[in-house]
Parts: structure tokens; sequence; C-alpha cells
């Protein structure tokens, strides 16, 4: 998925955190919730506005985020 079409970040939204695009819905608010056992359904449910491909990209975006760390052993 690309996940660049949903999730946007400006330093005038949110402080600059990745949202979804039109929302100040962040990608972290949508991680945990899944995180605490909320379901995809149970999402969109409470933020009508949103698709199933916004939660999507949202789990898209955190994946390539975090492929791109490095661990430093210390």
């Amino acid at each position: 998925m690309d996940y660049k079409e949903r999730i946007t970040a400006s330093a005038s939204v949110m402080l600059g955190k990745p949202v979804i695009r039109g929302t100040r819905v962040t990608v972290a608010l949508l991680l945990e919730k899944l995180s605490e056992g909320v379901t995809i359904q149970e999402l969109l449910e409470a933020y009508p506005h949103l698709a199933k491909e916004d939660i999507l990209a949202a789990l898209s975006y955190s994946a390539d985020v975090i492929s791109r760390e490095e661990l430093i052993e210390s």
C-alpha cells in the first residue's frame, strides 16, 4: 500500500506529527488503540470519517519508519 496518499505531516497540524490526510487523527493514536486491542471495525465506528485504508496506511507507514531504524548497541 502506498501510504503517502493517506498520511501527511505539517507543522501546522498536530505539531507536525503524521496524521491521516484531512484529519487531526494521528498515526500514533491509531497504533495505540490497535495495541490496546481495539479492532479496525471499532476504530471505524469511533471515527466514521476514516476508511479502512486509512488505518492500513497508518500500519504501513509505521512499518516503513521502523524498518529504517538502526539499533545502536551499548
